[in-house]
Parts: structure tokens; C-alpha cells; sequence
């Protein structure tokens, strides 16, 4: 059934096409070849429905997206129109005769007076070309220019809406599309609307033409004096002129209807109706003062009192419904409300997936949540989605945030698939103080003591009054909103690795097949599986390592993924790919790496008793070995953090792995690289060294 449909639809498509290319050529046969007068008649009548349904088309479409073929449809008509103005002219002159579409217009329209038809067909052309197509024009032409200078910024909305998670990559596309298609639309549109106002003059130097030339060459061959001549020629003329024009005033002010739209949610008639008739009071005030120009002496009476009532009448109506429609929507609220418990828990069940990452906070902290203020909770946490996407690589889900009425007012909790990992007390009236220490007494600083969520740091909640004491004496001052946005980013940043699922490795290889395709299409599935590839990128992101440099990252395991699986291993082999990235932050001012490195004596025993685990690689060493070795390393890392002196962990390559394992508890923020992670040029100093003590 659906191939038949296919087939179906693709053979309709087909025929059309070929329908449509016949009649745009036959319009020059329509030029060229002598036609009779029936088949003159029938063409007009098409030209005339034509021009009307495209009217009527203009008013029940949303906004220009639904009618993009206008421009060409507009130009097709033109010549459409300009081949029956030839046509009829060479009846006219040749035969006297154009038909009895033509003759019925002159007649209905003129009259017994031709005078009045060329007034007539004069103010219909001085109309079209001066007022309906001219403005027309000219809305096109600042339409096309706006939109054109608009794209920059509507290209960075969107793709704002995209980094923040509002809009899908798919909506995106769509948005851009639309956008260019409104773009080429506008331009489009300033073009073709010169080809109206060609085909009014033109119709206006064919009338003349036809005037002029049937006089003289009837009169000349002896069928009518020159009078008569005047008098036919001139009503067959004017309805010529009537019969090409009418359509094409239609076709303008059809034009003009749609490059004038600024809605796009409903047709014209939708608009008109919910703008223009929806304040009962203005219709109450109309039909009023009309009833008062109906008594005004020398007025007509008839023509407003029936006005003014027609308009009461409809401002009644529209008063009641607006009352009917405030009913029942009080009435769906109870309803919904009465409703609302059953609809909860039919939720809860079907929705049972727990969010990647959200935020519950205390009622007291709502207000921070606020969407009317220019910096809240919600448009924080997009830039620090868009920021964190830079800076680690990885995609992340929209953050939820809930208020949650069983917590403390001032609350907040952060939560990694459910689960607690992070909370923090904030107090909106007060900013926080980074680190008084004893400061606060000596500038007397009222506040209430705390410690800085994301760093550990004392800390003082302190009024706006102490705020200003503070931040004249250089110490750091943070609104609340920023605590705990800092406070969101360095949880994300700690907890990266268990953010990043299949579904999101697998958006981010999407996102880069288009330039990457070759090596991805060599990777997966041939090498490894999607799950090897997001356990590698998982353990660089556990050792804070960024992972936008996608390409090395696959290349690199696509090199050696043929050789092992194990993840661990490859995740060394990658980390020595990225070494200049690896290292970089820890250069101090003079482009030096500082390093801690490990007494031999001390790597020996670590290299034999590293013991593999499906946790990875891991000393196995007796608990006071353990004790000396992490007080060696709290001594010296201790130190060199007190001196503000930036430094890594130098280890040998075999053991990298495995010793980070072992420290990342008790020293997590401490950073283990190998020799072969240190680029050749790197200049390197020697600050301690780590060594088991007996």
C-alpha cells in the first residue's frame, strides 16, 4: 500500500511538472500564433480565475514560508497577461473582433459612453501602478533589506537557543532554513514587483495602440466612418484594457497582502477579526457617534443609525463572548486543579527516569529563578552549559530546577542522576565574602559565617552596607546567584566523566562525521564499539582532561584499537597524543613545568605490586607504606600549593595510570602525568621529590 502511494504520488508530481514547463512555453505561442475568438474567451476566464485565486490564496496563508512560489507564480502571470494583450490586439485590429468576454466588459463597464470607460480604465491602472504596486515595491524592498540585515543576529539567536539546550539540532536546521527562504523571498519579491508595474504601462501603450490603430485602419478601409470608428474601437478598446487590468490589480493587491503579513500564526481573516473587533468598548464608542452624526441635521439618517446599531449589536456580542470564554476557562483551571493529584502520579510512573543533573532549592530562593529579571537562575545555567561545552567537549542535558518545600528556605541541593552530590545555604539579601579571616572583626563586619561552597573557603554572609566595606578593601564579594552557579560548574566539571553516556558520545561523533567521517567510519564499529570509545573519553574527563580535541582523540584509537581493548591503555596512548594540551595549564609565568618526580627506589615498589582490577590499574601495598607514601606527598604538595608555585606529579610511564588511582581520594585536584605526556621542547624543574621513608 505505501509503494503504491509512492508511486502514485511520484506519478502526479511528475505529470504536473510537465503540465506546468507547457503552459509556461505555450505563453509564447500565445504571442506568436493567431487564436479565435473562443479560445480567446476561455483565457481570459482562466486569467481572471487565476488572478482571483491567488487573492484568496494571499488571505489564508500564515506568513510568506507558505507561498514562496509567488515571485515566479507573479512573473508567469505577467507574460501570461501580456500574450493575451497581444492576442486580443490582433483581433481587434485585424478583425474588429476580440471576443465576447471583451465585448460584455466594454458594455457592462462603459456603457452607452466610452468616455466614462477610458476614466474608468485610466483610474484602475493610475491605482495599480501608483498605489497598490508601488507600494508594494517598496515594502518588498525594505522588507528585503531588514531581513538581510537581521541574519547575523537571528543566526546567533539561534544557535544560542541550540548551545542552551531550547531547541533541537533538527529545529535549528529548520529556523536557519526558514530564515534564508524568508531572506531570498523578500528579494525576490523586489524584483518581481517591477514586472507588475512594466505589465500596467505596457497594458496602457497596447490600449492606445489599439484605439489609434483600429481607427485608422477601419476607417481607411472604408468599414466605418471615422466616428463610428471612434465609438467601436473605443468601447472594444476600453474593454481590452478592463478584461487585462482587472486581473492584474487583483495579483498586485494580492502581492501587496503578502509582503505585508506580520503574523504568522493565523490567515488575514483570523487576524482582522481577533485585532480589529475584540475591544467591545471601542465598538460601543463608534456605534455612539455614529448615532450622533444621525441626528445631526443634514445628515443621512438611515445610512448611520443602521451603522450604529449593526456596530452595538456586535460590541454586545463580543462582550458576552469574552465573558463565555473567561467561564470556561475558570471552568478547565477547577477542573485541571480537581484533576492535578491524579495527574502527579500518573506522571511519576510514566516518567521514572531521573534527570542527568538538577537543583532543588527552598521556597526562599525561588526568586532567584525569576525569568522577568535580565540575570537569573535559568538564563546562568544556559551560559554555563555553553561554557562548560567549550571548555571540556562534552554535550550537556538541560538542567532541571524543582522547589522543593521540604528543605530549609535558604537550600539548594545539586544532583547527579539522583543522587546528592553537592549542597550549599545561600541568603538572597546578602552577598558573600571570600575569606575574611580576621578581617571581619577589624572593619567590624556583621555577617554570618559560612564556608564557600565550591572552593571550602571561610567565608561571611554580610548586608549591602558591610558589602561596600568589603569590596573597598579588596576582598572578593559574590552575589548569591553567582555562588552557587560557581558552585553548579565545579560539580559538572568534577562529575564530567558520569555526564557522559552513549546517547551523548554518540551526539558528538554526529556532530563531527560531516569533517571526521573517515576516521569515525574506520573506528566504530570495525575497531572498537561506541562503549570502548566513551570509556577512553570517560577516564579523560576523570583526570580533567579536556576532550575537544575529538580528532587526535579518535585517530589515536584508531591507531591502537587494533591491538588492545582494554581502556586503560588506551587512554594512556591518548593522553600522550594530547600532551601539549595535558600540560599547558600547568606552565608557571616563565613557561617552566614544575614537577614533583618519584624516588626509584619508591617507583620500584610501586611497579611491583601494581595489580590490574576491573577498576584499573592499582598499587597493592601494605597500609604504612601507604601512610609514608601520602605523607611524602602532602609535605611537598603541601608546600609548593602555599607557595602559589603550579605543579604536576612526574611519574614514570607504566606507572602513571596506577598511582593516580591510588592518590585521586586523598589528593584529587593533584594531576599525574608521565614522561612520555611532557613534549620534548617543554622546559622542566624538579621542585620534590616523593619517596617512601622508612
Amino acid at each position: 500500500m505505501n509503494q503504491a502511494s509512492t508511486s502514485t504520488k511520484f506519478g502526479i508530481s511528475n505529470y504536473l511538472n510537465i503540465f506546468v514547463a507547457f503552459i509556461v512555453v505555450s505563453i509564447i505561442g500565445i504571442i506568436m500564433i493567431p487564436m479565435p475568438t473562443f479560445v480567446l474567451d476561455l483565457l481570459l476566464v482562466v486569467n481572471i480565475s487565476l488572478a482571483i485565486t491567488i487573492l484568496v490564496l494571499t488571505l489564508y496563508t500564515h506568513s510568506v514560508l507558505d507561498f514562496l512560489s509567488f515571485p515566479t507564480l507573479l512573473l508567469i502571470t505577467t507574460m501570461f497577461r501580456l500574450g493575451l494583450n497581444v492576442s486580443s490586439t490582433r483581433l481587434i485590429l485585424s478583425e474588429g473582433d476580440a471576443g465576447q468576454v471583451i465585448d460584455t466588459f466594454a458594455n457592462f463597464v462603459a456603457g452607452n459612453n466610452y468616455i466614462v470607460g477610458a476614466v474608468i480604465f485610466v483610474i484602475i491602472v493610475l491605482v495599480q501602478m501608483l498605489v497598490v504596486t508601488n507600494g508594494a515595491s517598496r515594502v518588498a524592498e525594505v522588507s528585503a533589506r531588514f531581513t538581510l540585515d537581521a541574519m547575523p543576529g537571528k543566526q546567533m539567536a539561534i544557535d544560542a537557543d541550540l548551545n542552551s539546550g531550547l531547541i533541537t539540532e533538527e529545529a535549528a536546521k529548520l529556523r536557519r532554513s526558514n530564515l534564508e527562504k524568508e531572506a531570498n523571498f523578500y528579494g525576490s519579491m523586489d524584483g518581481a514587483s517591477k514586472f507588475v508595474k512594466g505589465d500596467a504601462i505596457a497594458g496602457l501603450v497596447i490600449t492606445i495602440i489599439n484605439l489609434i490603430g483600429g481607427i485608422l485602419i477601419h476607417s481607411m478601409q472604408g468599414s466605418y466612418t471615422i466616428t463610428e470608428a471612434l465609438e467601436y474601437f473605443g468601447k472594444l478598446t476600453i474593454g481590452d484594457g478592463l478584461v487585462s487590468q482587472i486581473p492584474s490589480l487583483l495579483i498586485s493587491v494580492a502581492s501587496g497582502i503578502l509582503v505585508t503579513r506580520t503574523s504568522n500564526e493565523k490567515a488575514f481573516g483570523d487576524t482582522i477579526g481577533r485585532e480589529l473587533f475584540n475591544v467591545p468598548q471601542v465598538l460601543y464608542i463608534v456605534s455612539a457617534l455614529m448615532v450622533i452624526f444621525a441626528i445631526i441635521p443634514g445628515f443621512p439618517i438611515l445610512p448611520f443609525l443602521i451603522l450604529g446599531a449593526a456596530l452595538g449589536v456586535a460590541g454586545y456580542l463580543v462582550n458576552e463572548g469574552q465573558k463565555q470564554v473567561a467561564a470556561d476557562t475558570k471552568m478547565q483551571q477547577q477542573l485541571s486543579e480537581q484533576n492535578q493529584p491524579v495527574t502527579k502520579e500518573e506522571e511519576s510512573v510514566a516518567s521514572f527516569q531521573v534527570d542527568r543533573i538538577a537543583i532543588e532549592i527552598g521556597y526562599g530562593l525561588i526568586p532567584l529563578a525569576n525569568e522577568d529579571q535580565e540575570s537569573n537562575l535559568t538564563t546562568q545555567i544556559a551560559a554555563v552549559r555553553k561554557q562548560l561545552s567549550h571548555e571540556k567537549g562534552i554535550l550537556l542535558n538541560p538542567i532541571r530546577i524543582r522547589d522543593n518545600l521540604q528543605m530549609g528556605q535558604n537550600e539548594y541541593v545539586i544532583k547527579i542522576k539522583g543522587n546528592e552530590v553537592a549542597a550549599g545555604e545561600l541568603y538572597p539579601d546578602r552577598y558573600l565574602v571570600v575569606e575574611p579571616g580576621g578581617a571581619s572583626e577589624e572593619f567590624d563586619f556583621e555577617g554570618i559565617p559560612a564556608i564557600e561552597p565550591a572552593f571550602g573557603l571561610d567565608a561571611l554572609w554580610v548586608t549591602a552596607k558591610n558589602k561596600e566595606i568589603a569590596e573597598l578593601h579588596d576582598f572578593t564579594v559574590v552575589d548569591p546567584l553567582t555562588v552557587l552557579i560557581t558552585h553548579l560548574k565545579e560539580v559538572i566539571k568534577s562529575n564530567a566523566h558520569d555526564l557522559l553516556g552513549r546517547q551523548e558520545v554518540k551526539e558528538l561523533l554526529e556532530g563531527i562525521k560531516d569533517q571526521y567521517n573517515v576516521v569515525i567510519d574506520e573506528l566504530i564499529p570495525d575497531i572498537l564499539q561506541l562503549g570502548d570509545v566513551q570509556k577512553v573519553l570517560q577516564h579523560l574527563l576523570q583526570e580533567d582532561v579536556a576532550i575537544t580535541d575529538l580528532e587526535t582523540i579518535l585517530e589515536t584509537l584508531a591507531d591502537y584499537g587494533s591491538s588492545t581493548k582494554d581502556p586503560e591503555t588506551l587512554t594512556e596512548y591518548v593522553r600522550q597524543s594530547l600532551k601539549r594540551t595535558i600540560v599547558k595549564p600547568f606552565f608557571d609565568e616563565k613557561g617552566t613545568l614544575n614537577v614533583l618526580t618519584v624516588h626509584p627506589d619508591t617507583e620500584e615498589i610501586l611497579s611491583t605490586s601494581i595489580q590490574k582490577s576491573s577498576a584499573g590499574s592499582i598499587p597493592v601495598l601494605q597500609p604504612q607504606i601507604v601512610t609514608r607514601l601520602f605523607d611524602s606527598i602532602n609535605q611537598q604538595h603541601s608546600v609548593l600549593n602555599a607557595q602559589g608555585i603550579p605543579h604536576v606529579l612526574l611519574t614514570a610511564p607504566k606507572i602513571r595510570a596506577a598511582v593516580k588511582n591510588l592518590i585521586t581520594f586523598n589528593f584529587p585536584e593533584l594531576t599525574v602525568v608521565s614522561l612520555n605526556e611532557v613534549p620534548n621542547d617543554c622546559p622542566i624543574e624538579t621542585v620534590g621529590m616523593i619517596e617512601i621513608k622508612e
